[in-house]
């Protein structure tokens, strides 16, 4: 999943910075064959061509927030969607484009293939896949290809795509009950203590389930996006972001923070799991150790040292940074193991590793109920993308790129899954960069394609990020999926919360929540039925795993609830309470301004 959008555009401060020149003319389509190859040498040849006026110290001068004395600084001229760009300043925002994604693309193969226990050398393949299928089909999102009727495929803005957070979440849920139907193999020692064995063919049924499903968003995308926008209003998509976030913080963050989410989490008295992340690691540890402990509060303070002082190119790239710093201490410690990036190739590209492509029956479900939960996504994420790009958010031809996208992100699923990668779906990081760098421009979004194509097809990249300890990674996986919570969060605040809204939303998060903090509540719900044929017993599974997964069943609960509960005005006690507040807080400006 990607994180979900946030308006990011601050005008204020936009309207008192100064412009430093304005940006080249647009210059989409050169009328001929001459006029191209005078454009392009125009390009290339000349300073202006290279560089243009952009103001590059701002983009890599670290901010020292005492020094601010409440004046503000001047900021590059924006550059909009079509605009002539500089090369240089397309590479670089490109670049900052591609670092941004890089820590949401790398971390769903990562816990994927650990749910799996699978091989190094399958896990790098997954890694470079993410990342050359998210470049691949970011360019479709940015194309705006005219179809029949008014129809569109793509957005047409500096869109990209992702591996989806919420497909990760239902993956595990559904690797559980293939693990606990004995589809896939697992062993079980004296003690107790069941050790997961590898199963490539388990990840291939999640595939081939989502192929098919995909075409649900497909046909979501020719439904008008107003109809659209009042089946899943801000409260529905709100609370699904939310638990999406916060379960994978337990499930995986904060579970490899402390050294591993594996079985060492359990710290057995015996077998390979008695050591974080096992007995063979070059310094393993138990399960919570200081050590551990240590490694990721450092890479997570990293990022908030990133955020204070760093250059808006850092800032943008302050995951990443997290994550260099904390592999050198763990490096120079003796952490890290380099098998993953001795076994990795050195160049690599999509189907070079290859799984068996099937569909698991009790998997239908929750995945048709992931790709109406990416459809969610990106209405969302699309709204920001348009909204920080300064074009307008409400009309038909905003309409279209709601319609485009929604086309673009199913058939998107269908691909990917062919590439071998799970859903991809819109991804909203890119708009934080477009709102810091001040550039919009597709160029920009095409050199960020290249960057992202050109870490998967070195395969040696992938083995290095396999590499970086579970400790390092759970410090900053956890703040990216605090940070889904967040976006959440902010989905949210845009309800009313009238007492219609506050009861949809607590009884979401009831069966949310309680999921989450007791998991196994749901998992023998159906043990006592008996003599089932196949098609019940899958009818059963697919229950359950909607139920064990707490963003589905709570955005499940939110959704029912907001299409059959009458929409009913503020009532009265709580236009009350709101006009007692208002009137206090007017009562206590007047008095701050006359003191």
């Amino acid at each position: 999943m990607s994180i979900h959008s946030v308006n990011t555009k601050q005008p204020e401060e936009i309207a008192t910075l100064s412009v430093t020149s304005a940006p080249l003319e647009p210059a989409r389509n050169p009328w001929n064959i001459g006029q191209r190859i005078k454009y392009a040498q125009r390009k290339l040849t000349t300073r202006r061509g290279w560089l243009g006026d952009y103001d590059y110290s701002w983009l890599c001068m670290p901010t020292l927030p005492w020094k601010h004395n409440g004046q503000r600084t001047s900021a590059p001229p924006f550059y909009p969607l079509d605009s002539e760009l500089p090369l240089l300043l397309a590479a670089a925002c490109g670049l900052q484009h591609a670092l941004a994604m890089l820590a949401g693309l790398i971390t769903p193969p990562i816990v994927i293939a650990g749910s799996l226990s699978l091989d190094s050398k399958t896990s790098a393949y997954m890694i470079s896949a993410s990342l050359i299928g998210s470049g691949i089909l970011s360019m479709v999102q940015m194309s705006r290809i005219r179809l029949f009727g008014g129809y569109y495929l793509g957005t047409g803005l500096l869109a990209v795509v992702g591996t989806s957070f919420a497909s990760v979440s239902t993956a595990n849920a559904v690797f559980d009950a293939l693990y606990a139907d004995g589809t896939c193999p697992s062993t079980t020692s004296e003690d107790g203590m069941v050790t997961r064995e590898a199963c490539p063919d388990a990840y291939g049924l999640f595939l081939g389930t989502s192929l098919v499903c995909a075409f649900l968003e497909i046909l979501i995308s020719f439904i008008p996006a107003r109809t659209l926008k009042r089946i899943f209003p801000p409260i529905v998509t709100g609370t699904v972001i939310v638990m999406v976030g916060a379960s994978l913080i337990g499930s995986s963050g904060i579970a490899n923070w402390g050294g591993g989410s594996n079985n060492c989490m359990q710290r057995p008295s015996s077998g390979p799991f008695q050591l974080c992340p096992n007995t063979s690691a070059p310094r393993p540890l138990p399960w919570g150790s200081p050590e551990f402990i240590g490694l990721g509060f450092l890479s997570f303070v990293s990022i908030i040292l990133t955020e204070l002082f760093g250059s808006p190119f850092m800032k943008n790239a302050s995951v990443i940074v997290g994550v260099v710093v904390g592999c050198i201490v763990a490096g120079a410690a003796g952490y890290i193991d380099g098998s993953s990036v001795q076994s990795a190739p050195v160049i690599t590209f999509i189907w070079v590793h290859t799984f068996k492509l099937r569909v698991y029956p009790p998997a239908i479900l929750p995945v048709l109920a992931v790709y109406v939960a990416l459809a969610m996504e990106a209405i969302g994420d699309i709204t920001a993308s348009a909204e920080v790009s300064r074009l307008p958010v409400v009309g038909q031809e905003f309409d279209s790129r709601i319609q485009g996208g929604l086309l673009g992100d199913g058939i998107g699923g269908f691909v990917s899954a062919l590439f071998t990668v799970t859903p991809l779906s819109n991804f909203a990081q890119n708009n934080g960069v477009i709102a810091i760098t001040r550039c919009a421009n597709r160029t920009a979004g095409q050199f960020c394609c290249l960057f992202l194509i050109l870490f998967g097809v070195l395969g040696k990249i992938s083995g290095v990020f396999l590499a970086i300890p579970n400790p390092v990674l759970g410090g900053v996986t956890t703040f990216l999926f605090a940070s889904v919570a967040v976006s959440g969060l902010r989905v949210l605040s845009y309800t009313r919360f009238t007492r219609r809204d506050r009861f949809v939303l607590g009884a979401a998060l009831s069966f949310g929540i309680g999921d989450l903090l007791v998991p196994d509540i749901f998992t023998h719900l159906f043990d006592g039925v008996h003599d089932l044929n196949e098609g019940l017993e899958g009818l059963f599974s697919s229950i359950t795993i909607v139920l064990d997964s707490p963003f589905l069943i709570s955005g499940l609960v939110a959704l029912v609830l907001n299409l059959i509960l009458p929409e009913d005005s503020e009532e009265g006690e709580d236009h009350d309470v709101n006009v007692d507040i208002e009137a206090q807080t007017h009562h206590k400006e007047r008095d701050d301004r006359s003191h």
